[in-house]
């Protein structure tokens, strides 16, 4: 274990949200907690047990009233001794009772430091940690599905399992390096093979299922581009279901980016309509082309639209096309309601390149923006685009650096492998297998660093 250690200061914070609510919640946690529910409520109250009480200040006037949870370590989410006042949830009263909190010896919670004591006093991994912001910050109910599923430790479990099966493919390897003296080739055993080959298809089997729960939870950026009434903002709205963006027959309506976050099958897609791109525009519209460029340059991909109805030329499309960021493209071939082309999608066209040499044919797809024909298969092809395959029951919610550690699990196990095989290097497998757990153990917590853990708890919530 490298965890540091929690701090033993009192915290408190505001669990509820801003504003005005019929309810609002002080949370504190800490050694000094009894303390203070003495002062503010006038004696401990039981343990979980909800209690009528008064909250009064330092010279026995009444701040609010309301219900006071008291739960003593370890018994508790943190851990610690932790005391919640529910009160009522107008602003002014919750920072009086805040204030006097602070009078008392607390101090402010720092975002997710409620969360943070709860993984440093082991009630949590690190896995279930994270869970619980994205639970809070679910956009959907089958991101909300596959968070509680983190929550309760299905990732962690799938983690410690495939820890087990390195642990054990270990054990093997290091027999045969503290007992060279023995006739058996433990190296030669056909059942080191096996485990070693277990524990890979484990690998790729629970990055599969952790790329599903961050496109879940991340899901893709896509920016709709093209030139002047091409249909970007009709198409966006479209996405969207609703007249999110002005659409006129009048070139250069949208000067500034529209951002909109749709879902498609539960996977979050951040679509950005952009100004129409074309050489000869006042400063207002050079300014949004600018800008378009900008957003072009962060997204996932590029959905370039054409106006199908003037039939365009490939080779002027091509040029379009090279202009463009590096970044994977789409070609949407808009207007098919009246260029009388039928709805479908057509494949990147891999086997040649066009004269300027560095962009393949891409995908095509052919739809109405106006009508909706065409619009679900432009949905499945962006699904297709980053391998979604939907929210099925098993996912789990998982992050970009939980990608990131399996990525570097499975290469040390890759070269763990070819150490066995091209080398028969006992020494130099077994240091592939502990740097491989390792790796593992950086998703569960087991082995972190503070710098980590204050980049990851950073972004939670205050109070929780």
């Amino acid at each position: 274990m490298n965890k540091v250690s929690a701090s033993a200061d009192t915290i408190v914070a505001i669990a509820t949200p801003p504003g005005r609510g019929g309810i609002g919640i002080l949370r504190l946690s800490g050694a000094g907690v009894t303390d203070i529910a003495r002062s503010i409520l006038g004696d401990v109250p039981q343990p979980r047990q909800a209690v009528l009480r008064i909250f009064q200040d330092a010279d026995g006037d009444m701040i609010d009233g309301g219900l006071a949870l008291y739960f003593p370590a370890p018994a508790s989410f943190t851990g610690e001794d932790v005391l919640e006042l529910h009160g009522h949830g107008g602003p002014v009263v919750m920072d009086l009772l805040l204030a006097h909190t602070l009078e008392l010896g607390a101090r402010p919670a720092q975002p997710g430091e409620f969360s943070q004591r709860a993984f440093l006093n082991d009630k949590v991994d690190l896995t279930q940690a994270e869970a619980i912001a994205d639970l809070i910050d679910s956009g959907s109910a089958q991101a909300a599905r596959a968070a509680t599923r983190s929550l309760q430790g299905e990732f962690s479990m799938m983690v410690r399992s495939l820890t087990e099966a390195i642990t054990e493919t270990r054990m093997h390897v290091e027999a045969a390096i503290d007992f060279p003296e023995e006739e058996i080739d433990f190296l030669a055993d056909s059942q080191l093979q096996a485990r070693l080959d277990g524990a890979l298809a484990l690998c790729a089997q629970i990055t599969a299922m952790a790329g599903q729960g961050a496109l879940l939870r991340e899901g893709m950026t896509v920016v709709i581009a093209g030139r002047p009434n091409a249909g970007k903002s009709s198409l966006l709205n479209r996405l969207a279901g609703y007249e999110a963006a002005i659409v006129t027959d009048i070139p250069g309506t949208t000067r500034d980016v529209l951002r909109e976050r749709i879902h498609i099958d539960g996977m979050p897609l951040h679509v950005a309509d952009t100004a129409g791109l074309r050489d000869e525009a006042d400063r207002i519209e050079a300014e949004g082309i600018r800008r378009a460029h900008q957003e072009m340059t962060r997204a996932d991909r590029i959905l370039y639209l054409i106006d199908a109805s003037q039939q365009p030329d490939d080779a002027a499309v091509a040029l379009e096309l090279e202009a463009l960021p590096d970044v994977p493209v789409s070609v949407v071939m808009n207007k098919i309601d009246l260029s009388g082309t039928a709805a479908r999608c057509d494949p990147a066209d891999v086997s040649g390149l066009h004269s300027a040499g560095r962009r393949a044919s891409p995908p095509r797809i052919y739809l109405s923006a106006a009508t909706g024909e065409g619009v679900d298969l432009l949905r499945e092809h962006l699904k297709a685009c980053v391998g979604y395959q939907g929210a099925e029951a098993g996912t789990i919610s998982a992050r970009r650096r939980h990608l990131d550690a399996l990525g570097r699990a499975d290469q040390h196990l890759r070269e763990a492998q070819r150490q066995l095989l091209k080398q028969r290097a006992g020494e130099l497998m077994a240091e592939e297998l502990r740097q491989a757990q390792q790796c593992l153990a950086e998703i569960t917590g087991e082995f972190t660093s503070e710098d980590l853990l204050g980049r990851i708890f950073a972004g939670f919530c205050i109070g929780k």
